[in-house]
Protein backbone atom coordinates (compact mmCIF):
# COMPACT_ATOMS: atom_id res chain seq x y z
CA UNK A 1 0.00 0.00 0.00
CA UNK A 2 1.00 3.57 -0.92
CA UNK A 3 2.72 4.76 2.50
CA UNK A 4 1.14 8.07 1.84
CA UNK A 5 -2.39 6.57 1.32
CA UNK A 6 -1.90 4.82 4.24
CA UNK A 7 -1.07 7.80 6.39
CA UNK A 8 -3.94 9.22 5.01
CA UNK A 9 -6.12 6.79 5.91
CA UNK A 10 -4.79 6.74 9.27
CA UNK A 11 -5.56 10.44 9.85
CA UNK A 12 -9.22 9.90 8.65
CA UNK A 13 -9.46 7.10 11.30
CA UNK A 14 -7.87 9.61 13.82
CA UNK A 15 -10.47 12.37 13.04
CA UNK A 16 -13.12 9.67 13.18
CA UNK A 17 -12.16 8.57 16.56
CA UNK A 18 -11.58 12.54 17.85
CA UNK A 19 -15.31 12.89 16.85
CA UNK A 20 -16.38 9.83 19.09
CA UNK A 21 -13.84 10.65 22.19
CA UNK A 22 -15.26 14.26 21.98
CA UNK A 23 -18.99 13.05 22.49
CA UNK A 24 -17.90 10.64 24.99
CA UNK A 25 -15.77 12.89 26.70
CA UNK A 26 -18.91 15.67 26.73
CA UNK A 27 -20.84 12.76 28.23
CA UNK A 28 -18.37 12.04 31.16
CA UNK A 29 -18.07 15.72 31.97
CA UNK A 30 -21.75 16.51 32.31
CA UNK A 31 -21.74 13.56 34.57
CA UNK A 32 -18.97 14.37 36.55
CA UNK A 33 -17.61 17.48 35.50
CA UNK A 34 -14.72 18.85 33.67
CA UNK A 35 -11.42 17.97 35.58
CA UNK A 36 -13.01 14.81 36.85
CA UNK A 37 -13.73 13.97 32.72
CA UNK A 38 -10.28 14.81 32.02
CA UNK A 39 -8.97 12.62 34.85
CA UNK A 40 -10.60 9.43 34.16
CA UNK A 41 -9.86 9.92 30.63
CA UNK A 42 -6.31 10.15 30.38
CA UNK A 43 -6.58 7.05 33.15
CA UNK A 44 -8.04 5.19 31.20
CA UNK A 45 -5.79 5.79 28.16
CA UNK A 46 -2.67 5.70 30.65
CA UNK A 47 -4.27 1.79 31.45
CA UNK A 48 -4.21 1.36 27.67
CA UNK A 49 -0.79 2.20 26.69
CA UNK A 50 0.45 0.47 29.95
CA UNK A 51 -0.72 -2.94 29.16
CA UNK A 52 0.22 -1.89 25.35
CA UNK A 53 4.03 -1.23 26.34
CA UNK A 54 4.08 -4.40 28.61
CA UNK A 55 3.08 -6.19 25.57
CA UNK A 56 6.00 -4.76 23.48
CA UNK A 57 8.47 -4.95 26.37
CA UNK A 58 8.97 -0.96 26.60
CA UNK A 59 9.28 -0.77 22.62
CA UNK A 60 11.35 2.43 22.50
CA UNK A 61 11.05 3.83 25.92
CA UNK A 62 14.68 3.48 26.79
CA UNK A 63 14.92 6.55 24.30
CA UNK A 64 12.59 8.95 26.67
CA UNK A 65 15.94 11.29 27.53
CA UNK A 66 16.70 11.91 23.96
CA UNK A 67 13.33 13.71 23.40
CA UNK A 68 13.35 17.48 24.01
CA UNK A 69 12.23 18.71 27.64
CA UNK A 70 9.43 20.80 26.01
CA UNK A 71 8.03 18.20 23.87
CA UNK A 72 6.69 16.88 27.08
CA UNK A 73 4.28 19.46 27.77
CA UNK A 74 2.04 17.74 25.37
CA UNK A 75 0.68 15.47 28.55
CA UNK A 76 -0.33 18.94 29.76
CA UNK A 77 -2.00 20.43 26.78
CA UNK A 78 -3.94 16.92 26.52
CA UNK A 79 -5.22 17.55 29.63
CA UNK A 80 -6.53 20.69 28.53
CA UNK A 81 -8.19 19.93 25.07
CA UNK A 82 -9.90 16.98 27.00
CA UNK A 83 -11.34 19.63 29.68
CA UNK A 84 -12.20 21.90 26.82
CA UNK A 85 -13.91 20.02 25.07
CA UNK A 86 -15.17 17.97 28.16
CA UNK A 87 -16.72 21.92 28.81
CA UNK A 88 -17.76 23.16 25.15
CA UNK A 89 -19.49 19.78 23.77
CA UNK A 90 -22.87 19.70 26.44
CA UNK A 91 -22.77 24.05 25.95
CA UNK A 92 -22.31 24.25 21.89
CA UNK A 93 -23.06 20.68 20.71
CA UNK A 94 -20.89 18.26 19.00
CA UNK A 95 -19.98 19.56 15.49
CA UNK A 96 -19.90 22.96 16.37
CA UNK A 97 -16.77 22.29 18.93
CA UNK A 98 -15.19 20.01 16.18
CA UNK A 99 -15.70 22.77 13.50
CA UNK A 100 -14.19 25.06 16.50
CA UNK A 101 -11.44 22.93 17.32
CA UNK A 102 -10.35 22.08 14.04
CA UNK A 103 -9.91 25.32 12.61
CA UNK A 104 -7.70 26.34 15.18
CA UNK A 105 -5.92 23.38 14.60
CA UNK A 106 -4.96 24.05 10.98
CA UNK A 107 -4.67 27.96 11.73
CA UNK A 108 -2.10 27.28 14.27
CA UNK A 109 -0.53 24.43 12.54
CA UNK A 110 -0.36 26.03 8.92
CA UNK A 111 1.69 28.53 11.23
CA UNK A 112 3.64 26.30 12.50
CA UNK A 113 4.50 24.95 8.97
CA UNK A 114 5.07 28.07 7.84
CA UNK A 115 7.84 29.33 10.01
CA UNK A 116 9.06 25.65 11.25
CA UNK A 117 8.34 24.91 14.59
CA UNK A 118 8.15 23.00 17.49
CA UNK A 119 9.66 20.12 14.98
CA UNK A 120 7.32 21.20 11.93
CA UNK A 121 9.41 20.60 8.31
CA UNK A 122 9.34 24.12 6.96
CA UNK A 123 6.25 25.11 4.45
CA UNK A 124 5.71 28.05 3.02
CA UNK A 125 2.27 29.55 3.01
CA UNK A 126 1.44 29.80 -0.87
CA UNK A 127 -1.98 30.82 -2.45
CA UNK A 128 -3.65 27.73 -2.73
CA UNK A 129 -2.94 27.24 0.89
CA UNK A 130 -4.56 30.66 1.97
CA UNK A 131 -7.54 29.90 -0.27
CA UNK A 132 -7.80 26.58 1.00
CA UNK A 133 -7.92 28.23 5.24
CA UNK A 134 -10.65 31.13 3.65
CA UNK A 135 -12.99 28.79 2.81
CA UNK A 136 -12.37 26.56 5.82
CA UNK A 137 -13.34 29.93 7.41
CA UNK A 138 -16.40 30.32 5.32
CA UNK A 139 -17.09 27.10 6.27
CA UNK A 140 -16.60 27.59 9.83
CA UNK A 141 -19.06 30.42 10.16
CA UNK A 142 -21.93 28.55 8.32
CA UNK A 143 -21.54 25.83 10.59
CA UNK A 144 -21.11 28.18 14.17
CA UNK A 145 -23.80 30.94 13.27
Amino acid sequence: MNTNLFAAFFALAAGAAISIQSSLSGLIGRTLGVLESSFVIHLSGLALAGALMLGLRGGNLGAWRTVPLYAYGAGFLGVGIIAAISYTVPRLGLATTLTLTIVAQLLLGAFLDHVGWLGAAPRPLDVPRLLGMAVLLAGTWLVVR
